[in-house]
């Protein structure tokens, strides 16, 4: 994690380099682990793994459990890092496992189970015997709102979002996304789910990658993979597995970088700026962030290495006329905003 690393897109000290503050300390529990019911299990794994590794490198970073904390950490001089939980960690969204994660310092979880269905919250790409929440993810949505948990929407169908947004008396974020008007696939936003989430006050973070929003590299991708991003039965095959065999096939195929794509195929920084573009004069300023999903496979704007190139995207947004404040906004106020706001309830 420390680095440099020679692989990846994320370590601290490209992060220090790149200008970072703070981040969400996202752990991601793939679908692999869902056909056993292994996801609370490794929810717990890798909450331990989070505490080992900022115990390794307490002086670049530091766990931030409110938002007070962020300034603090800062002007020690260290990154703040939200732990932060993408995937499942109980299909059946126990409420009981959720106020325990939140007693053990996770601040942020995703509502649906990634691109799996669990029993709650119907996500993007997979078949529910409902629509959007039934009433135990009403339920969890206003347990998250009670006890201070920020709630992720990103990878929900798009009757979650405006549903949770209905129920939820906080604001919600999509931490990594795009828009449907740019890349017409399950994962992306339609205008009306963004709106309803902007409604309430929350924000949606731009995936930085070309796959969401840039069609010509999505079908690219498509073609060399062979099928969608999400196959159902590639987790299915790990149903009679042990856990161990599990983290040994994913130990070895993980990928977490984009595919090699030839240059004419992928976006600029000013390109992929469009994108958040069309946000503003959908909703405003105040509901758009940077949620770059670096090391989860986005196949970078052209010219980009990694997360070494943040300044890259302040040179992008000062070409296009931007505000210190809605700069600002962008690079994490908007988020910070929501965290304060759910803290505080």
């Amino acid at each position: 994690m420390r680095g440099p690393l020679p692989d990846g897109q994320v370590d601290l000290e490209r992060a220090k380099e790149g200008g970072l503050k703070a981040l969400f300390f996202t752990m991601f529990i793939p679908e692999d682990y869902y056909p056993a019911r292994y996801e609370t299990k490794q929810a717990l794994r890798l909450i331990d793994e989070a505490y080992h590794q900022l115990e390794l490198n307490k002086d670049i970073i530091e766990l931030a459990l409110r938002p007070s904390d962020l300034d603090r950490i800062n002007r020690a001089g260290r990154i703040a890092a939200i732990l932060d939980l993408e995937g499942g960690y109980d299909l059946d969204g126990d409420l009981r496992v959720l106020r325990m994660l939140h007693r053990l310092g996770l601040r942020c979880l995703q509502l649906p189970a990634h691109n799996y269905a669990n029993r709650f919250a119907e996500s993007c790409c997979a078949q529910s015997p409902f629509h959007g929440l039934n009433e135990h993810g009403r339920e969890f949505v206003r347990e998250c709102n009670r006890i201070g948990m920020m709630i992720n929407l990103a990878h929900s169908s798009q009757q979650t979002i405006i549903e949770a947004a209905e129920v939820s008396s906080h604001p919600l974020l999509a931490t990594h996304e795009g828009f449907r008007q740019f890349n017409d696939i399950p994962r992306t936003l339609t205008d009306d789910a963004f709106r309803a989430l902007a409604k309430k006050g929350g924000v949606i973070g731009f995936h930085i990658g070309n796959e969401f929003h840039n069609r010509a590299q999505y079908e690219y991708r498509t073609k060399l993979a062979g099928k969608p991003f999400f196959d159902r039965r590639d987790a299915e095959k790990f149903k009679d597995r042990q856990i161990a065999e599990i983290d040994q096939a994913l130990g070895r195929n993980y990928q977490t970088e984009g595919v090699p794509t030839p240059d004419e195929l992928l976006f600029s920084l000013d390109q992929w700026f469009k994108v958040v573009d069309h946000a503003i004069g959908v909703a405003g300023e105040d509901h758009v962030g940077l949620g770059t999903d670096f090391d989860g496979g986005p196949t970078l704007p052209r010219g980009m290495r990694d997360v070494r190139d943040y300044p890259m995207l302040t040179d992008a947004m000062l070409r296009r006329g931007w505000s210190e404040t809605r700069i600002r906004k962008f690079l994490g106020l908007n988020v910070r905003r929501v965290f304060e706001t759910v803290s505080k309830g």
